[in-house]
């Protein structure tokens, strides 16, 4: 049985500059076709705009506001919110709130940095 806690989990900074911790993944777990993690943004922090060309994604808001964007929609969102990103969308969040921003990160297939490409403000490679 694979079990891992937060607290244990070593972070590590993405290609789109977020820091996360991995809790499940084909690296530390059984698991093989998808990921979990933990991200963690500070006040006024942004991830690179960036898109996965075969991964999608799903963030959950746990703690803190931000400001999402998908594509050319943009929302605010806090705790309790999912946020649906298809692979090839264009996507960005930024930390809108005075403490840290934090969310889950669900990949399927498993989060990878060479299917993460960095974008231009205008959505381009």
């Amino acid at each position: 049985m694979d079990i891992r806690n937060l607290d244990r989990v070593l972070a590590f900074t993405t290609k789109d500059g977020s820091e996360i911790r991995e809790l499940l993944a084909h690296r530390n777990s059984c698991i093989r076709n998808q990921t979990l993690a933990e991200a963690r943004l500070p006040a006024g922090g942004s991830t690179a705009p960036h898109h996965h060309r075969e991964t999608e994604e799903i963030y959950y808001v746990l703690e803190g506001e931000g400001l999402m964007r998908v594509d050319k929609q943009t929302a605010d969102v806090g705790p309790g919110d999912s946020i649906a990103i298809p692979p090839g969308a264009s996507h960005q969040i930024t930390n809108t709130g005075k403490g840290v921003l934090r969310f889950l990160c669900c990949c399927a297939p498993g989060y990878e940095h060479e299917d993460t490409v960095l974008e231009t403000a205008e959505g381009k490679p």
